[in-house]
């Protein structure tokens, strides 16, 4: 089976002053595509660490991370940025919607930079929104909307391009629990239609609605190095 993702003993570091913070020790992972894992760990654990380099935000201290094939650290900051354009989807906890913009803007944020024919961009943007039950709030801000509201709209503009990868960093944590079934419920059927995803939380439950389960603890893997587990 071909990987999406091949992580190779990968290591992050902070420095703060004279202070060296180690945040993942020698990760491992190998992902094919169309798999949905849930990383899980306490705060401080690394989990946020490593979704952002597993979405080019971000490069390791050592280590590879092969993406689709391609060696990313052999790539300049403009192609990573080409990569999270194209290739990646990102769900965060906060939403992170622009105020001034309505549902469809927002959504449509993706294509700012895109030569993409407008009509297409609509289609796109019409069928995001209408695949996470949105339609008929298309003029509304995201003052207008509740939270669910809001990380359904969030996952519209993650979707929207059709990334090959979507990220998800506790995309229910600011949601009531049926909220949050819901949201899971969605990213269920985007798995269901062939997404690859990985959702970073410390819930249990949130977890359990992955495939597989990676544990995250002090910045390494427990187990067998990071080979997922069954949730």
């Amino acid at each position: 089976m071909d990987a999406l993702i091949k992580i190779s003993n990968l290591c992050k570091d902070f420095v703060l002053g004279s202070t060296t913070i180690e945040v993942l020790k020698g990760i491992d992972l190998f992902l094919a595509g169309g798999e949905f894992i849930a990383v899980m760990g306490t705060s401080g654990s690394g989990k946020s660490t490593l979704l952002h380099i597993l979405g080019c935000l971000d490069r390791p201290t050592s280590g590879s991370y092969r993406f689709a094939g391609q060696d990313t650290g052999t790539l300049s900051d403009r192609q990573r940025s080409h990569v999270r354009a194209k290739s990646v989807g990102f769900i965060f906890q906060n939403f992170h919607l622009l105020p001034q913009l309505d549902v469809y803007e927002n959504v449509e944020l993706p294509f700012q930079y895109s030569d993409d024919d407008d009509h297409v961009v609509k289609e796109k943007v019409a069928q995001a929104i209408a695949q996470v039950g949105m339609s008929e709030r298309l003029g509304h801000r995201p003052a207008e909307l509740s939270g669910g509201e809001m990380q359904r709209v969030a996952i519209a503009r993650a979707i929207v391009t059709s990334p090959t990868l979507l990220l998800a960093d506790e995309p229910t944590g600011n949601l009531d629990s049926q909220t949050g079934r819901d949201i899971l419920g969605i990213f269920e059927n985007l798995h269901r239609s062939g997404a690859t995803i990985i959702l970073v939380t410390h819930d249990r439950e949130v977890a359990a609605h992955a495939q597989k389960i990676i544990m995250l603890k002090d910045g390494r893997f427990t187990g067998e190095g990071g080979h997922a587990c069954s949730g």
